[in-house]
């Protein structure tokens, strides 16, 4: 059986799937008896988006002298957002006002996120990740989706490495809020990339679609995945807002539209996927069911808002106390089970 985490993206609501992670880890450690359980260990394949991609980075990252184990917790990559998410989306009332009249492209300079990436990432790079992983973005001068392969980083040298702090400003680099991503390749090749979210909130169907790839003998049967979202913004947008203001001025609900109907289209054709292969149960999806309780906005990172985006993920976490408890219970066996026979063996000998 291959494990799969797939991780939406959704800006500061990245909380969310974030929240759901750390109380994962903490049932894994409590049913192992062992304290420095981690995610990284249990899933055997991770896929993110924006967010997502970050949260992706941070669960996979190496310890220095052993990087074949994670460093950092599910709690290190929360506290990611919670510490720094008013600092990312923080841009002056003048920048505002002149975002309201058209007069600048994007609401937020890249610097505070690129210095919080840099923090954690430094000159770490995408082939040292510990496990296979894909990260999205959009190439928008090639107008074709990008993806960040742990896999093909080890396999294709510099050509297809980045530094990892590069890889997770351009998924996250969401139009309107944040400039195009220019970044470099290890052996200089330039990509000008945006936010993997214009084509995949929710990419499960690339992270499945990857693992198939990779085991040629393997089918749907032999898949488990959860998948985590952020919630799927049920805003309502007036047609006279739309028809009177700037391009600039109606970005971010076009982004928000966008990206809500890309992840609920994916979770429709994954979810029948797998139940028409009467298997149903290997596909479990949380996020939570209503937003109302908070400012939806990908941006709104106060640290009012940031704390509701806690008691909304901690509310949602005890409605799914029984699922959670059933990934767990299912990832523990596979471990066991996988101590005698790593199923991925067969890939990771291809690298």
């Amino acid at each position: 059986m291959k494990n799969i985490l797939a991780l939406d993206g959704g800006g500061i609501r990245g909380i969310i799937p974030a929240m759901v992670l750390v109380a994962l880890e903490e049932k894994l450690q409590k049913q192992t008896m062992d304290t420095n359980a981690r995610i990284a260990s249990y899933f055997d394949f991770i896929a993110g988006t924006s967010s997502g991609g970050i949260l992706t980075s941070i669960l996979l990252y190496p310890e220095e002298g052993n990087p074949s184990q994670p460093k950092f917790s599910a709690r290190d990559a929360l506290n990611l957002f919670v510490n720094h998410g008013t600092e990312i989306f923080n841009a002056s009332k003048w920048r505002h006002f002149l975002g309201g009249f058209g007069l600048v492209s994007e609401l937020y300079s890249p610097i505070p996120l690129s210095n919080v990436l840099d923090k954690y990432f430094q000159n770490s790079r995408l082939s040292q990740l510990i496990k296979p992983c894909i990260i999205t973005a959009y190439n928008v001068e090639l107008r074709k989706n990008h993806f960040f392969r742990q896999q093909k980083a080890i396999t294709h040298g510099e050509a297809r490495d980045f530094y990892l702090k590069d890889v997770c400003r351009a998924t996250s680099a969401a139009p309107t809020f944040f400039p195009v991503a220019e970044i470099y390749s290890l052996s200089k090749t330039r990509y000008p990339l945006v936010d993997g979210g214009v084509f995949a909130q929710n990419p499960s169907i690339c992270a499945l679609l990857e693992v198939l790839k990779a085991f040629n003998s393997t089918q749907i049967n032999d898949m488990f995945m959860v998948s985590l979202g952020t919630g799927v913004s049920k805003t309502a947008y007036n047609y006279e807002h739309f028809k009177k203001n700037l391009a600039i001025q109606i970005g971010p609900a076009l982004v928000d539209i966008m990206t809500s109907a890309s992840s609920e289209s994916t979770e429709f054709f994954i979810k029948q996927l797998f139940r028409s292969n009467g298997k149903q149960q290997n596909y479990l999806r949380i996020e939570p069911s209503n937003l109302s309780s908070i400012n939806a906005a990908l941006d709104a990172a106060s640290m009012n808002n940031i704390q509701k985006l806690i008691s909304l993920s901690d509310k949602m976490i005890s409605e799914n106390e029984d699922t959670l408890d059933y990934i767990v219970a299912h990832l523990i066996k596979e471990k066991n089970q996988k101590e005698k026979k790593n199923p991925w063996s067969k890939l990771m000998d291809k690298f």
